[in-house]
């Protein structure tokens, strides 16, 4: 098993102030060359990115992605009162915390922003970080989000300090923070998410992953959203972060040796270890046969058993 030393370094954030217009952003085309001319750097210090991680591109899908849905609010323009480079920094100051699990927020975080995201309707144009719906019941309490008021509740004093900035950007920005202090790549990020007042357009329950489905499944998912495969094996690579909660999901247990560096080892991990199923009263997952240290979830197998994904993961 591999480990790596933990990220102490920042990378610049590259911040897109243009209106917030468009109601999607594709991963591909993130943003128009005008628009791309108006980024803006946040001064951070340097971060290692590691070469060859296909991650970054699902870091940066997943922390710097929203889409618009709902009615807007009158804050829809309120971000341009916030100091985006002051929030970063603050956000940067939560994530370091030896009490709590491997000692950093970052994933966490990582998985809100994503939680927030990755409920959008290419088609019908429903769902995603814009209304921030992930705060409200009861799309707070499906089983997919649980633990995220952990998340919420850490950031939450930044929102009462800066009362200008929506929960989708918080929570949005957070994501990219954690993505480049545990020293993945250089995220563009978009503000102007507004939010919803009530909870009447929560999505649906079911639209975010379900880890214990395999292939199929992974891709009614993300199709969905409008990824094709190689993006979906992409995002994926997001999984090096973090680890499970038997309190939370019901598994249990980190990806790798390293969960809160930004690595490609998720991948390295899945195709060179064998996985075996765990023998415990839990659902169904497996870990690595040598130590039983790290584990795989049952969606996770999919991208090593798939030989279209597993190209991409190749």
């Amino acid at each position: 098993m591999r480990t790596v030393a933990r990220s102490v370094g920042r990378t610049p954030l590259r911040v897109v102030t243009a209106p917030a217009a468009s109601r999607a952003l594709s991963v591909r085309f993130f943003c128009s060359h005008k628009q791309h001319k108006q980024h803006k750097r946040i001064p951070t210090t340097k971060a290692v990115i590691n070469p060859g991680v296909l991650g970054a591109l699902a870091a940066g899908a997943l922390a710097g992605w929203y889409f618009y849905s709902g009615e807007p609010t009158p804050s829809r323009d309120s971000w341009r009162k916030v100091n985006f480079h002051n929030v970063y920094k603050d956000i940067a100051a939560l994530l370091e915390d030896e009490d709590y699990d491997d000692g950093s927020y970052g994933p966490v975080f990582v998985r809100l922003a994503w939680h927030a995201s990755g409920t959008y309707d290419r088609k019908t144009g429903t769902g995603g970080s814009d209304g921030a719906t992930i705060r409200f019941k009861p799309e707070s309490g499906h089983g997919a989000n649980a633990g995220l008021d952990v998340a919420r509740a850490r950031l939450e004093p930044l929102k009462k300090k800066y009362p200008h900035i929506s929960y989708g950007d918080l929570y949005t920005l957070a994501g990219v923070v954690a993505v480049q202090e545990l020293g993945g790549p250089t995220v563009r990020w978009r503000p102007g998410r507004s939010d919803e007042k009530v909870s009447a357009n929560c999505t649906p329950d079911g639209r975010l992953p379900d880890a214990a489905q395999g292939a199929n499944h992974v891709r009614d998912i993300f199709y969905r959203m409008g990824f094709n495969d190689q993006e979906i094996a992409a995002l994926i690579g997001a999984h090096a972060l973090g680890r499970c909660h038997s309190t939370r999901s019901g598994y249990e247990g980190p990806w790798n040796a390293s969960p809160t560096s930004f690595t490609n080892f998720f991948y390295t991990e899945l195709l060179e270890d064998k996985w075996v199923p765990k023998k415990w009263d839990g659902p169904a997952q497996y870990v690595d046969k040598d130590t039983k240290s790290f584990m795989m979830l049952p969606a996770d197998i999919a991208f090593k058993t798939d030989p279209q994904f597993r190209k991409y993961v190749e």
